[in-house]
């Protein structure tokens, strides 16, 4: 019987590179943002909030990361709906807002990424560039 297994983590330098492409991405657009990155048990591996930034989004962000994390999917695929009862149920953890994705690298989960701030389009846009960073996709 096998009772342990080999596991994969985003290292120090991988989420550096990850706030860095996440911060240009934003500064780019002009738009401060939040950025969580957590890692596949939700839990928080770094948060940065740029000046700017609403600070209640790092609620909203986190929240994003952690959906993405725990389903493996963007934030914004929970079902419509299902999003107030997943909310209300987790305590807020999960959300259906647009702007978490799931960090995939080589078929592995490795977190999640939660931007808020701006948009949808530009929370995800961020997120996108993180990924990015560190060759990782939103899907498998």
């Amino acid at each position: 019987m096998q009772i342990t297994a080999p596991t994969e983590r985003l290292t120090d330098s991988a989420l550096i590179a990850m706030l860095h492409a996440a911060v240009d991405k934003a500064q780019a657009m002009g738009q401060p943002q939040c950025i969580v990155i957590v890692d596949p048990s939700a839990v928080d591996l770094a948060v940065f909030r740029m000046a700017g930034a609403k600070v209640l989004s790092l609620r909203s962000a986190r929240a994003k990361a952690q959906t993405a994390a725990s389903t493996g999917k963007p934030s914004d695929a929970v079902p419509e709906a299902v999003r107030p009862a997943i909310a209300s149920a987790t305590g807020g953890a999960m959300t259906g807002l647009a702007g978490g994705l799931p960090i995939w690298r080589n078929g592995i989960l490795l977190g999640g990424i939660g931007i808020g701030s701006g948009s949808g389009a530009q929370d995800v846009e961020v997120a996108l560039a993180a990924l990015g960073a560190i060759g990782a996709t939103p899907a498998p």
